[in-house]
């Protein structure tokens, strides 16, 4: 059974920086990316960013492009997501994604909070 471990939320002043990460205990799919999203207070929740599981390819929503950047560690699957010049806007609780089987495993979110 596929489970996810997120960690590194916090609070955090606009224009620094964070780093979240997501360990994948189990077996996920290897053929779908792992995948970060975010949903922030009274809106859906929306794609952030996505790594291939060779960690060949990387995938960045626009709203991210340039101050995000996302790594993977094939020796204990796990997943990162640096944020680096966060803005008031990327407050919202993040959450990471893998395949497993034919169902989507979801880690409990983690609260970023980017304060003024």
């Amino acid at each position: 059974q596929v489970q996810l471990y997120v960690s590194g939320g916090g609070l955090v002043q606009a224009r620094n920086s964070l780093r979240l990460s997501c360990q994948a205990s189990g077996r996920p799919a290897s053929t779908f990316p792992m995948v970060w999203f975010r949903q922030a207070p009274g809106k859906e929740r929306e794609f952030v960013a996505a790594i291939t599981w060779n960690g060949d390819n990387t995938f960045f929503a626009d709203y991210v492009k340039g101050r995000f950047s996302i790594t993977r560690e094939k020796v204990g699957n796990t997943m990162y997501l640096q944020m680096n010049s966060l803005k008031l806007e990327d407050t919202a609780v993040y959450y990471c994604r893998v395949r497993s089987g034919i169902a989507y495993v979801w880690g409990r979110g983690t609260q970023v909070t980017v304060s003024s």
